[in-house]
């Protein structure tokens, strides 16, 4: 049988794994979420529950990952009867995640582009910016991102560039393709993030994103939000904003897990693991927020628009110098979102990869990235064409909605629905009731404890897995839900 191989170095499992965990939540949703929660009170509560939920999580999944040595569908099949049917959630959660995120991954190579041309003074390559470009050197957000959205060509044209990219990464495996990016990609994403930390907080009108982010009830005060949320939404929203940016509960974790030397201390990796990734959520916060509120104070405040509008403003908005940070900023984000769109093809492609292997077939990853990717592209050409929900088959068309919620709104929102708000939450919700009830909380000790490891937080582990992370759980699947239908 042919031997099944793993990453190379401690260092580049926790580069990839850290890439798993950093995407484009880091980058527009943490920003948002925080300042809107409460500030500083938000940053605390989500720490808290990164340390309770987060990390518990975290090294159930990895041990469970490094003691089968499988994916996600096998590694179930192999430690539970009741849940052995849990691994199929993970492949459906990845599956589903990349149908939108390829497409918003596409929209950030666009936005490269944009800049690019915008420091060469070629008018972005596209009628639709000449006037602009000729006016002032730059574009506004808004008109790239209407031109985008309204040419779903170019959109399905860029999505599928960023399936092939994210496809010839996986190609390489998990030594030559995932680990090596991510050892060379991460530490550049850390430097990318401070040069545009550096710049943004320089920026004159800067204190007010920082008063944003560091003060309770500032944003209230100043009119940015109507009124300030309760302890409760705190809660679901940093405990939603943790747990998806974890890249937990869709069998990421248990994928590289597998992958993972015995002598490496999970502990140790876990927590490592989410403390780099709310570090970077942190870093995102104040790259994105004090440039939003000095050169562009009515912009938005999260998703797409942050991204996309917001941000391109404050670029054009800087001089001569804005395209060169733009550039900067739309290729960390590229990469951010690479990261974890490669954890998520993996995922898919290491269990059929295993069974192929284990059938005596030889390592068949070529042909079952190929099929996987095509597969993606499918659902990635539907989130492009569909336009932002401006198209006129988006699930509320189709379902003849006429004031859809936010699930049915655009094909983008249908697939997060489902995969993030339902799979992902509902998925690690059962695992923590397989480990605590079923196999037990020895089981990862166990693994946890290979070589001479020691689980010094064990106890508390073990606490947190029966009482603590199911409620936090509950009330992040609960916040879904109510966000997503209601």
């Amino acid at each position: 049988m042919e031997e099944r191989k793993g990453f190379g170095s401690n260092f580049g499992f926790l580069m990839a794994a850290v890439g798993s965990a950093v995407g484009l939540g880091n980058i527009w949703g943490f920003p948002y979420k925080m300042g809107a929660n409460g500030g500083f009170t938000f940053l605390l509560v989500y720490i808290f529950l990164g340390v309770t939920c987060g990390f518990i999580v975290m090294i159930s999944e990895l041990a469970m990952g490094r003691k089968t040595g499988k994916g996600a569908v096998e590694a179930y099949k192999i430690v539970s009867k009741k849940f052995k049917w849990m691994g199929w959630l993970g492949i459906a959660s990845a599956f589903f995640i990349l149908f939108f995120y390829c497409a918003l991954g596409g929209y950030c190579i666009k936005y490269v582009v944009l800049n690019v041309g915008d420091l060469f003074n070629a008018g972005f390559g596209s009628n639709v910016f000449a006037e602009t470009a000729a006016a002032n050197g730059t574009s506004t957000g808004a008109e790239a991102w209407s031109a985008l959205i309204a040419n779903p060509t170019e959109a399905i044209i860029y999505g599928l560039i960023f399936v092939a990219l994210t496809m010839l990464i996986v190609l390489g495996g998990v030594g030559g393709g995932i680990e090596k990016v991510c050892s060379i990609g991460m530490p550049a994403l850390f430097v990318a993030l401070m040069i545009c930390i550096v710049r943004s907080c320089t920026l004159p009108g800067a204190v007010d994103g920082l008063k944003y982010m560091f003060i309770p009830g500032w944003a209230v005060a100043n009119g940015v939000i109507e009124k300030s949320p309760n302890l409760f939404q705190v809660f679901a929203t940093a405990g939603g904003q943790m747990f998806f940016s974890l890249s937990l509960g869709m069998g990421a974790m248990i994928t590289y897990g597998s992958y993972l030397d015995k002598k490496e201390n999970i502990q140790k990796n876990g927590l490592l693991i989410v403390i780099m990734d709310s570090i970077v959520a942190f870093m995102a916060a104040l790259c994105v927020l004090p440039g939003r509120f000095a050169l562009d104070p009515n912009g938005d405040l999260g998703g797409p628009g942050l991204l996309f509008v917001t941000m391109q403003n404050v670029f054009s908005r800087m001089g001569s110098i804005g395209p060169l940070f733009g550039i900067l900023f739309y290729l960390l984000v590229v990469f951010a979102a690479v990261s974890s769109s490669i954890s998520l093809l993996e995922v898919i492609v290491a269990h059929f990869v295993d069974k192929a292997r284990d059938a005596g077939k030889g390592d068949k990853r070529k042909a079952y990235t190929l099929i996987a990717t095509a597969a993606v592209s499918l659902g990635c050409v539907l989130v492009c064409a569909d336009a932002m929900g401006t198209s006129n088959f988006s699930p509320a068309d189709l379902l003849g909605i006429t004031e859809p919620k936010a699930w049915a709104a655009d094909w983008l929102d249908f697939w997060d629905c489902i995969s993030e708000g339902i799979m992902m939450p509902l998925g690690a919700l059962l695992m923590t009731f397989m480990v605590a009830y079923e196999i037990g909380p020895e089981f990862v000790k166990n693994e946890v404890e290979q070589c001479g490891n020691k689980f010094s937080m064990y106890k508390f582990y073990r606490f947190c897995i029966k009482y603590v992370t199911p409620l936090g759980l509950l009330l992040v699947l609960y916040g879904q839900i109510k966000s997503f239908f209601f």
